[in-house]
């Protein structure tokens, strides 16, 4: 059960990152194809139940092909007005990502906001148990000695709205215009810009 708090209260923020702080560019349909899992399956699912090996060597291929995407990264709307601002007003700022460690700093350094984060504070697949398992979450609530409860995931879909309700963490949805999950959304906003006007933090 989360804390009743205002948008405006909340000074821990966790972001996902594809699709939430960027444009969303991953083609997930053609990756699937590319690394022969079936289309129904999640990815990251699915390539933890392959043998070692295998599962190594199609992890090489997903990284390779998640760095491209990485460099050539682009804001979503609003998306680095809001970072900007929390991390000027002393905001707690964190990422929680399914994508690797180190292609999220590149993304964050290619939007321009990488200095917004501490690297500690950047989670991707491999430091925690990927969304939507609230392991991030309360790895983070640790590292902050905050409650999950006075957190918020921001993200635009509904693996980050299940990791913040697991957790008792607040949530956010981002970059839709509707709201497919409205039972497990405690504010939606068009983009990251109406976000930050909501939370009182943009003009």
């Amino acid at each position: 059960m989360t804390l009743d708090m205002t948008l405006g209260e909340v000074r821990h923020w966790v972001f996902d990152m594809d699709g939430t702080l960027t444009l969303a560019v991953h083609d997930f349909p053609a990756i699937k194809r590319a690394l022969g899992i079936p289309q129904e399956h999640d990815i990251l699912t699915h390539l933890a139940a392959l043998p070692e090996d295998e599962a190594a060597a199609k992890h090489a291929w997903l990284l390779e092909h998640e760095r491209e995407l990485a460099v050539a990264s682009r804001a979503a709307p609003g998306a680095v007005e809001l970072v900007r601002a929390l991390h000027g007003a002393g905001y707690r700022l964190g990422i929680l990502t399914r994508n690797a460690h180190e292609l999220a700093l590149i993304t964050l350094a290619a939007i321009g906001i990488g200095d917004c984060f501490l690297t500690e504070d950047v989670l991707g697949r491999g430091e925690a148990d990927p969304k939507p398992s609230p392991d991030g979450l309360l790895r983070l609530a640790a590292r902050w000695e905050v409650e999950p409860q006075r957190m918020l995931m921001v993200g635009d879909y509904r693996f980050d709205l299940d990791c913040a309700r697991a957790a008792g963490a607040h949530s956010a949805l981002v970059n839709l215009a509707e709201n497919p999950w409205p039972e497990l959304t405690d504010w939606h906003a068009q983009d990251c810009a109406e976000l930050g006007r909501m939370a009182g933090v943009l003009g």
